[in-house]
């Protein structure tokens, strides 16, 4: 239990070690406490003691002469892996919706509203700095989902797949890559989709994609062959997520399109193994004020939206493919 209760203090000790860039100065090898000091502006002593600790937690290793070296653990903190969500879960912002997810238990209500009278995406628009660190984040988590996701379904029956909420475009990228003769609609956002236009455009598949601003709660482009949200409507309370799913449901018409949930799907009967899952759905109640859900509760939000959950794509990943086909 004592452990449970502290265990923020590791989190914090490998955010710092981001912050740092610790896995990054040690990749040309093994440094001293002295030299990672120097080169990252810290305090000789107290980073000695940041280090003795992350030995313990199996991140660094140190060779019994005072010079460390990192860890295959380790390598996960390094800014094109896990760093920058690090970085999100352990920035200020987020933290504090957390210190008061009491207010949530008790009212129902986000507690990042009660903290900053605000909607965590309208505080974005509004806070760059803190937006680029969740962009950082969502593309960190992104990155090996979207290749489990892209390699588990075949996606190259559809000429024109449409990524609502597709934020810095993440997923589709990879999807275009990993299938040529197919074309996507990132759907987003002003302020989003002019994040995104950048990573498209360096990822060579802007000639393969279009740009669509707009809220997904008010009217959702026509025309494409599937549909797709990933980790959208885990976002959403009633009744917003009903309305998504009814906007996505006229957007189909009557073309047949499928529509792809790419979200973590709780288990009927929960074991101790699903604890990331359910952490995760504590945040969903402490931010954006979502949630995560069960097989039999997506079949329910679908079937009121006009859909029928077809099939479950499991990946390696804590993520599944609901695939489900308008009615």
């Amino acid at each position: 239990m004592s452990r449970i209760i502290r265990a923020y203090r590791q989190s914090s000790c490998v955010a710092v070690a981001v912050e740092l860039g610790l896995a990054e100065r040690l990749a040309a090898g093994p440094r001293s406490a002295a030299e990672l000091a120097a080169e990252a502006g810290a305090h000789t002593p107290s980073l000695r003691r940041l280090l003795r600790t992350l030995v313990a937690m199996g991140v660094v290793a140190e060779d019994g002469s005072g010079r460390y070296s990192v860890t295959p653990l380790g390598e996960e903190m390094r800014q094109d892996r896990l760093g920058p969500t690090a970085r999100f879960f352990n920035a200020e912002h987020h933290l504090q919706s957390w210190m008061h997810l009491d207010h949530s238990i008790r009212t129902g209500e986000r507690a990042f509203d009660h903290v900053y009278g605000m909607r965590n995406w309208d505080y974005y628009a509004k806070h760059p700095t803190e937006a680029a660190i969740f962009d950082g984040a969502m593309s960190s988590i992104t990155g090996p989902v979207s290749k489990a996701v892209a390699a588990a379904y075949d996606f190259s029956q559809f000429p024109l797949i449409a990524d609502l909420g597709g934020g810095d475009g993440t997923l589709l990228t990879e999807i275009l890559h990993r299938y040529p003769s197919v074309r996507g609609l990132l759907f987003d956002l002003p302020n989003v989709v002019e994040r995104a236009r950048k990573k498209l455009a360096a990822s060579n598949v802007m000639d393969r994609c279009e740009l669509v601003c707009g809220s997904f709660l008010e009217k959702i482009p026509a025309g494409a062959s599937l549909y797709m949200m990933k980790t959208i409507i885990h976002d959403w309370e009633e009744p917003a997520v009903g309305t998504i799913l009814e906007r996505c449901r006229a957007a189909v018409g009557d073309s047949g399109a499928p529509l792809l949930l790419i979200e973590r799907v709780l288990p009927e009967r929960i074991g101790p193994e699903d604890m990331d899952d359910l952490l995760a759905d504590l945040d969903m109640l402490a931010n954006p004020g979502g949630q995560e859900r069960t097989e039999s509760e997506y079949t329910g939000l679908l079937e009121r939206a006009g859909f029928r959950l077809e099939r479950i794509f499991p990946t390696p990943t804590p993520f599944k493919i609901v695939e489900s086909h308008p009615v």
